[in-house]
């Protein structure tokens, strides 16, 4: 069975910064892509990140571009998301996500739980 557990969320104060994490289990993590996406307080989903399952390859919204910086561990089964210079936009609950191939062209499959990032003086 596909597990996605996310960690790090909380809460930080504008232009700080946050660490996420996503431990997997259920597949082989190093044959796939990885995403983050999140949902801002009444709003839909929005794609955050991606990295290719290698790690070597990854792509960001326009709306992170600079400040955020995915990476991944694929020894350890786990997904990172580091935040920097967060902005109250940036408030919302962070899912990581699976990807159905090698690279991110075609989407996502699974998400977890999801974190909580809330930033706010």
């Amino acid at each position: 069975e596909v597990q996605l557990v996310e960690s790090g969320g909380g809460l930080v104060q504008p232009r700080g910064s946050l660490r996420l994490s996503c431990v997997v289990s259920g597949f082989t993590f190093s044959n796939y892509a990885m995403s983050w996406v999140r949902q801002a307080p009444g709003k839909g989903l929005e794609w955050v990140s991606a990295t290719w399952s290698g790690g070597g390859r990854t792509s960001y919204a326009n709306s992170v571009k600079g400040r955020f910086t995915i990476s991944r561990d694929n020894a350890k089964n786990t997904l990172y998301l580091q935040m920097n210079s967060l902005e109250a936009e940036d408030t919302g609950v962070y899912y990581c996500a699976k990807d159905r191939g090698t690279n991110p062209d075609y989407g996502m499959e699974y998400w977890g739980n999801g974190t909580l990032v809330t930033v706010s003086s």
